[in-house]
């Protein structure tokens, strides 16, 4: 999946010799990235990437059904629902208020109306060489900064 900053803002980071070098809104993200699977024990996270203004991740939806003694009690009842629409609403939601914060108390720089574009990017991942095109893709994309659409010093 892909989620994009509201208007292409670089407020995660910028590009030096084609290396993504996050800012701390940037590593928070990550850091919230890292945290899906405790929120949602039926997703594991793969490869992912943040962005100057985007992130792109792949996230694993594994069935719980059966799961029995496998599934965290604590969270069975309010986490087992680990549909992407959700997951989604989650990461960003969780983002977001971590960036007000980080406005607030560490002068990071404001954003106009919300952090994130309302929609995202999907793509279901259908077998292994799939899976391997995006990973390849998700690690090169600060390879491709220059060309990237996202990047709004690209015309598009």
């Amino acid at each position: 999946m892909t989620l994009c900053i509201q208007q292409r803002e670089c407020l995660f980071g910028e590009i030096e010799s084609e290396e993504m070098v996050r800012s701390e809104a940037g590593a928070m993200v990550e850091t919230w990235w890292r945290e899906l699977h405790r929120k949602f024990p039926a997703c594991s996270v793969d490869a992912f990437v943040v962005m100057p203004n985007h992130v792109h991740g792949v996230i694993v939806i594994h069935d719980l059904a059966g799961a029995g003694s496998h599934a965290d009690p604590r969270h069975e009842s309010a986490y087992t629902d680990a549909s992407l629409p959700r997951i989604v609403q989650w990461f960003k939601t969780m983002t977001t208020n971590a960036y007000i914060h980080g406005v607030d108390e560490r002068g990071w720089p404001p954003f106009a109306g919300r952090l994130w574009q309302r929609n995202y990017y999907e793509q279901i991942v259908r077998d292994d060489v799939d899976l391997n095109r995006i990973r390849e893709y998700i690690v090169n994309n600060p390879l491709s900064w220059k060309d990237d659409p996202d990047n709004p010093a690209v015309d598009g």
